[in-house]
């Protein structure tokens, strides 16, 4: 038997972009394609087999030290994103200001996947859902820049929205439009978390 059930749910990519390695701040640049290496996209700042340690794993390691990379993408819905959009009183957020790798349409309540989740396109392109990715001050402060008196409320509204932070189990490439299918992982939900 296999330990991913297939879904009936699959998204379409609608965005594509990366973070350039000599960065300024956490904008993305928007991209029509990219190729999806074992290391992430080539030339993102968040590319690599392995990453310093930063705050969001500071209960394990000390800062810096270094840790297999699960956060090669960022990949949000555009479902939250409108949702998002609207609690912070503007028509549409701005992916570029969020520094996200992907937007996908069509999956409900898409930060909620499960972790260890696969989306896999018609090539055999296979991303792993790693853990939800935790609203932050980072895109506040673009959000912010962009649009001023809107950032404020950005870390709030986006709490259980932000999408997923997610690495490449299978290379292969990605495009505008691609449809990625969704299998999940047979294991229930663990019952002693409190």
């Amino acid at each position: 038997m296999p330990e991913l059930r297939t879904t009936d749910h699959s998204a379409r990519i609608t965005w594509l972009g990366m973070v350039p390695q000599d960065r300024k701040n956490i904008r993305s640049v928007s991209m029509e394609a990219a190729f999806a290496t074992y290391a992430g996209f080539e030339g993102d700042f968040h590319a690599g087999l392995t990453r310093p340690a930063c705050v969001r794993v500071r209960n394990l390691y000390p800062k810096g030290r270094e840790i297999r990379n699960t956060r090669q993408l960022s990949i949000l819905s555009a479902e939250e994103m409108a949702q998002i959009a609207t609690a912070i009183d503007l028509p549409e957020l701005d992916p570029t200001l969020l520094g996200v790798s992907i937007i996908l349409e069509g999956i409900p309540d898409f930060t909620l996947v499960p972790p260890g989740s696969r989306l896999q396109n018609a090539q055999g392109t296979t991303l792993v859902v790693d853990i939800e990715n935790g609203p932050c001050n980072l895109p506040a402060r673009e959000i912010e820049s962009a649009a001023p008196g809107h950032g404020k409320g950005f870390k709030a509204a986006a709490r259980g929205k932000r999408g997923v932070t997610a690495w490449v189990e299978r290379e292969g490439p990605l495009s505008l439009g691609d449809e990625l299918r969704l299998f999940v992982p047979n294991q229930p939900s663990w019952p002693h978390l409190g």
